[in-house]
This record gives C-alpha cells, structure tokens and sequence, in this order.
C-alpha cells in the first residue's frame, strides 16, 4: 500500500535479509573486514556473533554476494538441537549427497570424498551454519573433526559460524580448547547508534526509490532509536509500520508523536517490556511539555 502513495520501486524494510539493502555501519565495516581477511586464509572456523537482528545473515550474504560462484561450493544451514549424526546428515544433504540409512562412518567418508573430488576440481568448500549457539556439544566436536579432513596439507573445508552473544560463552569453555585453536577470524556485531540508524533509514529508503517526498523529523529518529536501541531488524519492523500509518493517513512526515503511537500498538500486539517502559516515559515527558 505505501509503496504506490510514497512512490517507492521496493519495499524499503523488508524482513527478509538482502544483501542489496547492506549499510556499511562502522561495526558491519569491521566485521566484514574480518570476514574477507578470513575468507584468504582458506581454512579453519570464522565467527561472527551478535544480537538477534544485528545483520549477521545480511553480512553473509554480501560476503557470498562478491565471490566467484565457479570456484565455491557453499552450503548453508540453519541449526537446530542436533546430534553429531543428525548434524552431519544435514551437511551430507545441503551439499546435495545422499544421507538416508547412511552410518556416521558412511557419512563422514562420503563428505571426504566429496570435499577432495570439489578441491581437485580447483572449487573452495565453504559451510554456513546459522544459528550456531543451539548446537549442543558434541554436535560443535563433529564440526571440528571435519576440519580435519585434509589433502596434500590443504584443508577440505572453511567454516562459518553464526550465533547470537552467547555462542562466545560457549566457546570459551575449557572443551572447546581445540575448536579455538581453529578459529582464524571473529567479530562480534553491535547496534547501530544513532546517527548511523538515521542513515540506515535513508540507505534503505534511497535504495527503494524515494525522492524526499517522505521526511522523519530529528525527534521521530530520537524516538525511533528509543524504542530500538538501534537493532537493525528492530528498525526494520517499526518502519515498515511506520510508512504503513503514514500512508494510511496521507502524511509525508513522520514526527515523534506517530512513533510513539506506532510502537504502543505494537507493544500491544507483541508485548515488550522494555518497550512498554520507553512509551510510558515518552507518555510522561509529552504531558510535562502540555503542562
């Protein structure tokens, strides 16, 4: 609905991660920086943590998003409270190998194969695995043994590993000695603050189109940033709600008093502590001012 009444090309909010929206944020700068001085040394664990919503899926994919797709074969899963033998299964099938009825022997000769016929071939074997902070234990022990896996003194394969804060905790214990060892690049993604979360807002605007006919008020991004502590999927979710209201309405600036209003209805709908403590301050502040 807002895309016709602001005269916009995309949706400029969309939930679905693109890398084509990608705002180079002090804090994304460096993490991909990481990523690519990671992606050179051909081997081991990259770790990229962050909040829920910080970008890390996003960063992935820009990363993906500027290799040569002939050299790489890249697999991506999403984990889940796996056992090494469901893990693998996984991998075997992201890979497009066959894993049904397949012993954890049988699957791990068939990835070694696989891994050495695609590094003969001249192709890097690169795996993602999201969320990573839910894998138990011995599940992250079967990540490490197939780093093992070599040829000629080349590793087979390079992984990633996404999680959110937590997996940095995890990783520190003593168990995971070894799986630190491998760890050849890692950063930790961090919130926008709030002059880059007002420019976010317009990247993503300006890459949908907008001509300026839609305008935030300095005191909307000052509420905005309240009520997101500038978590890029935060922003997200109250702008699309936000342009909505505004095009419901017919107006082409948004002032603090319609993020305030916007964020209410979805505290509402949601529920948000944190949230809920913002707009009752934000409540106080505008009757102060009346009085």
């Amino acid at each position: 609905m807002y895309k016709e009444f602001y005269k916009l090309s995309a949706k400029p909010f969309q939930m679905t991660p693109d890398h084509h929206f990608y705002y180079n944020s002090s804090a994304h700068h460096k993490a991909f920086s990481y990523l690519q001085y990671g992606m050179q040394q051909d081997e081991g664990f990259i770790v990229v943590v962050g909040d829920i919503g910080s970008g890390k899926t996003l960063l992935i994919q820009k990363l993906i998003a500027g290799i040569n797709d002939e050299h790489y074969v890249i697999a991506q899963l999403a984990s889940t409270n796996l056992n090494p033998v469901e893990l693998l299964q996984f991998i075997a099938a992201s890979f497009g190998l066959q894993y049904s009825g397949h012993s954890k022997a049988e699957l791990l000769h068939n990835l070694q194969l696989f891994f050495t016929k695609c590094i003969l071939e001249g192709k890097r074997i690169i795996l993602i695995v999201d969320e990573a902070q839910n894998l138990p234990a011995d599940a992250l022990e079967e990540l490490r043994m197939l780093s093992n896996f070599q040829n000629k003194g080349r590793a087979l394969l390079q992984t990633f590993l996404l999680g959110q804060n937590n997996f940095l905790d995890t990783i520190q214990l003593p168990q995971f000695e070894q799986l630190r060892q491998r760890i050849i690049a890692s950063c930790q993604l961090t919130a926008l603050n709030r002059t880059e979360m007002a420019a976010y807002i317009e990247h993503r605007l300006t890459h949908s189109g907008w001509n300026g006919n839609l305008i935030f008020t300095e005191r909307a991004y000052d509420k905005i940033f309240t009520f997101t502590d500038g978590i890029p999927r935060r922003v997200n979710i109250l702008c699309d709600r936000l342009l909505l209201q505004g095009a419901l309405e017919q107006q082409h600036k948004i002032d603090d008093n319609t993020v305030i209003l916007i964020a209410g209805e979805r505290n509402e709908e949601v529920g948000s502590r944190k949230s809920k403590s913002n707009i009752q301050e934000s409540s106080r502040k505008r009757k102060k001012k009346k009085r």
